[in-house]
């Protein structure tokens, strides 16, 4: 026996039907992919900070500004 906690409420598992413990493996598997993704995106943006950085350290050390169009890095 397994007990669910579900909005402050307790279920034990072995008394839910097919498509609640259905629903249930759904609302676990869409948490921890949320989960990942979230950590995929502090990946990417750290990387994105990095390689701006590197951007504005190359720029810097190699050409001088123009006064046209400008992209803004963050």
């Amino acid at each position: 026996m397994t007990i669910i906690k579900v909005d402050g409420k307790e279920y034990d598992s072995d008394a839910l039907s097919d498509a609640t413990l259905q629903q249930l493996q759904s609302l676990q598997f869409v948490d921890k992919e949320l989960s990942r993704l979230a950590a995929q995106v502090a990946v990417c943006q750290t990387a994105r900070v990095a390689y701006a950085n590197a951007l504005r350290e190359s720029l810097a050390a190699s050409l001088q500004p123009f006064a046209g169009d400008t992209i803004k890095l963050g």
